[in-house]
């Protein structure tokens, strides 16, 4: 398997088996293992770590109340069309 990217797609191509960071619709963020990804960006995530962040306003006083959830998955598929945003693993070479 070569390391080059030549395309977008090649930068995940290369993550695969690690860990990556995706961004969802919703304010969803995903943190988990990539274990396969197709021309959508439809992925299967292995032990992922999910956060939603929700917002709401305080009707009294109208200040922003910021909440966020997090639940673990063994297993998830991510369909494409949500997603906005996938961070490969730093890599220092």
């Amino acid at each position: 398997m070569t390391t080059e990217c030549r395309e977008p797609l090649d930068l995940i191509r290369l993550s695969i088996d690690e860990r990556i960071y995706v961004k969802c619709k919703g304010d969803r963020e995903l943190r988990g293992k990539l274990h396969a990804y197709d021309q959508h960006l439809n992925m299967v995530l292995a032990d992922v770590e999910e956060t939603v962040t929700k917002q709401d306003t305080d009707e009294e006083t109208q200040e922003a109340i910021i909440r966020t959830a997090k639940r673990s998955h063994e297993m998830l598929f991510v369909r494409g069309d949500v997603v906005i945003l996938v961070s490969p693993p730093l890599r220092t070479t």
